[in-house]
């Protein structure tokens, strides 16, 4: 990788956080000349332009991404998470060779620590932060997450010891253009429908989240949804070692067994970890994403204790099933993470009862609605939506013989009518089933707005129990 950057011509396209991560290492390593381009308008990267000016190799090009950027003398073009792949300049340097490669490619360069990659359609967040949370515990220093999770990879390959470990949230965008990157832990939660927008299939969505395990060899590890089938389909297709999880026993790997959490070990008698009613996080999906980090954990060198001792105290993260507030006995609950139906499928179910009020809408991901439409008579009294896919979310709704939903403008006003139609006893659930790229950034904007509108003095004078 040194050869492509020392003394070269590089371009980044994408201009967020791992585009600018990827900057600062290109300009450590030696790029004579590094040009980063982006859609948006200068007065929308007033940040990031900030941030550039410290690297006097750098040329800015805003407003666009012109094809005429890719020329044979670049090395490499560095392609951030997110930015479509049908891009015109793409195009160009496939004509001319030029090798593209995500953010992630570039930091595994330079990476010397333990790496445990996560990835799946829903829970990846989850597990990387128990991962992580396991791996302190164990007492395995440094430990980072990073990757997806809004820490870029590049960011802390200078934070890391080859001591330490990092534990990266791994997204389909991220790993469709790796070329040697390898976990030496690499996790697959489970497979739904999802970004058909950007893949242009679920099949071409499918392979690409499979590029996890392509780099891996023995003495690696593969960890492997047993309920899933289109993860557990990869059974003698991998040459990593493959351990299970399961919400029942398995023959390698962590599962349940008579309400316990065992690690399973062949030809040994299974050890318990800890009891399935000692786990904080609600829902069935959690404890999915328990036994998953577990078996993670434990191939990247935890003791079962310290698996254990987090589990029976790890609390939701930000955006995932977060608690806001509980306001005349309503609870608020900040779910933005929430960006597929799948998601919002298993948000809804971790609450028991249809005493729900969801709050759903956003970009349009070429997603079906259909399942989770089919669940609204159950577990929702009143739909508010908002955002570009309302309309569509409404004749989801409408052929599944739901017809209790309220359609708003905007976040604030969604906020504002669950507010006064909730009662006490109610769950009120923000879960767009969407991206959020309509309306706002990225889903911690919209999940922060939320918490302000749910704290602000309107409904904060009432508050009972607070936040937790």
């Amino acid at each position: 990788m040194i050869g492509l950057i020392r003394q070269k011509e590089v371009l980044v396209v994408g201009m967020a956080r791992s585009g600018l991560a990827a900057v600062e290492v290109l300009s450590k390593n030696g790029a004579s000349k590094i040009t980063v381009t982006d859609r948006k308008q200068p007065a929308q990267l007033e940040k990031e332009l900030a941030f550039l000016k410290r690297y006097p190799s750098v040329t800015v090009v805003s407003g666009g991404n012109p094809p005429g950027l890719v020329t044979s003398n670049l090395s490499l073009i560095i392609k951030s998470p997110g930015v479509p792949p049908t891009l015109e300049l793409f195009k160009k340097a496939e004509e001319l060779g030029v090798p593209v490669i995500s953010e992630i490619e570039l930091a595994y360069a330079f990476i010397r620590a333990l790496l445990i990659g996560v990835t799946g359609t829903n829970g990846k967040t989850t597990v990387t932060a128990l991962v992580t949370a396991m791996l302190k515990e164990a007492r395995i220093e440094p430990v980072v997450s990073a990757g997806n999770i809004g820490n870029p990879l590049s960011g802390v390959i200078n934070k890391v010891s080859a001591q330490g470990a990092i534990v990266a949230e791994l997204s389909s965008f991220q790993l469709e253009n790796i070329c040697h990157f390898r976990p030496a832990v690499a996790v697959f939660l489970n497979f739904a429908e999802d970004h058909t927008d950007y893949h242009g299939s679920i099949e071409k969505y499918y392979r690409a989240k499979l590029r996890i395990f392509e780099n891996q060899s023995q003495g690696d590890y593969a960890v492997l949804n047993a309920a899933d089938q289109k993860v557990s389909s990869l059974q003698g297709k991998l040459r990593a070692g493959v351990l299970w999880f399961n919400r029942f026993p398995v023959p390698l790997g962590v599962g349940v067994d008579k309400g316990r959490i065992n690690l399973y070990n062949e030809g040994k008698p299974p050890l318990e970890i800890c009891l399935v009613s000692d786990l904080v996080l609600p829902g069935e999906h959690n404890l999915e994403n328990a036994l998953a980090a577990s078996a993670a954990a434990w191939a990247a060198g935890a003791d079962l204790h310290s698996i254990g001792t987090v589990l029976r105290s790890f609390r939701a993260i930000e955006h995932r099933l977060e608690h806001v507030a509980t306001i005349n006995g309503v609870d608020y609950i900040n779910d933005s993470k929430g960006t597929n139906p799948g998601a919002t499928i298993r948000a809804l179910q971790s609450f028991p009862g249809g005493n729900k009020i969801l709050i759903a809408g956003g970009k349009d991901k070429g997603s079906d609605f259909s399942d989770l439409a089919a669940l609204l008579p159950l577990e929702v009294r009143l739909l508010v939506l908002f955002g570009e896919t309302k309309e569509e979310l409404v004749r989801a709704a409408e052929q599944a013989g739901f017809n209790c939903y309220i359609k708003v403008k905007g976040l604030e006003e969604a906020v504002s009518i669950a507010r006064r139609e909730a009662e006490s006893g109610e769950v009120v659930l923000l879960s767009p089933a969407c991206a959020s790229w309509d309306m706002f950034p990225d889903y911690e904007a919209r999940g922060n707005l939320f918490k302000k509108l749910v704290r602000s003095p309107l409904g904060a004078e009432n508050e009972k129990g607070g936040s937790r």
